[in-house]
């Protein structure tokens, strides 16, 4: 069977780094802050380096996105710490983070044929529209995950927690892809 490379884009985590946050007055002294109070509830924030950005809200909960691993996440949540600590405020020097969610990648290296992975596996979890997205959309129960699955062969994996759930979801496709004889 196929042991495609699963290649992570984004983690996904959040934290509590304080009771409540002033956000009008972080936009004020961080450069590359904006709050647009109007569009969104949330102070959106990036980092240069490293490269991230986060969701700040009101409430101290702040979502971080942009890190390839969960210690990139611990990085950047550490030094957002930093940068509001030098601002006065007062937030939690080493904040624990969950992750939430782990894009990820794989390629398969071979064409596939959508239309008969949408007949071979009877539609259980999918969804496929090829007028409305050029993917067919596989939802799987455990780990709970979704794969984007392309003709080209190219995989995008959603809403695993760690990359063993990414590869166990890509596992559990192929092992099924292979049982239909699709691939």
């Amino acid at each position: 069977m196929i042991k495609p490379e699963i290649k992570v884009e984004n983690v996904v985590a959040n934290a509590r780094i304080a009771d409540s946050l002033d956000l009008e007055y972080i936009e004020s002294k961080l450069e590359d802050a904006v709050f647009t109070k109007k569009k969104f509830p949330g102070l959106v924030y990036r980092t240069k380096e490293p490269k991230s950005a986060f969701l700040i809200f009101r409430s101290g909960k702040v979502v971080c996105t942009g890190s390839k691993t969960a210690e990139g996440v611990r990085v950047v949540m550490d030094k957002l710490a930093a940068d509001l600590r030098n601002l006065g405020i007062d937030v939690v020097e080493h904040p624990e983070f969950k992750v939430q969610n782990i894009v990820a990648s794989a390629n398969l290296g071979r064409e596939l044929n959508l239309g008969a992975i949408v007949v071979g596996l009877e539609l259980e979890g999918m969804e496929y529209e090829p007028e409305v997205f050029p993917g067919l959309v596989y939802r799987i129960k455990e780990p709970k995950s979704a794969i984007l699955i392309f003709s080209s062969g190219r995989l995008v994996i959603t809403g695993g927690k760690t990359v063993e759930d990414c590869e166990r979801s890509v596992n559990t496709l192929l092992t099924k892809l292979s049982d239909l004889e699709l691939i």
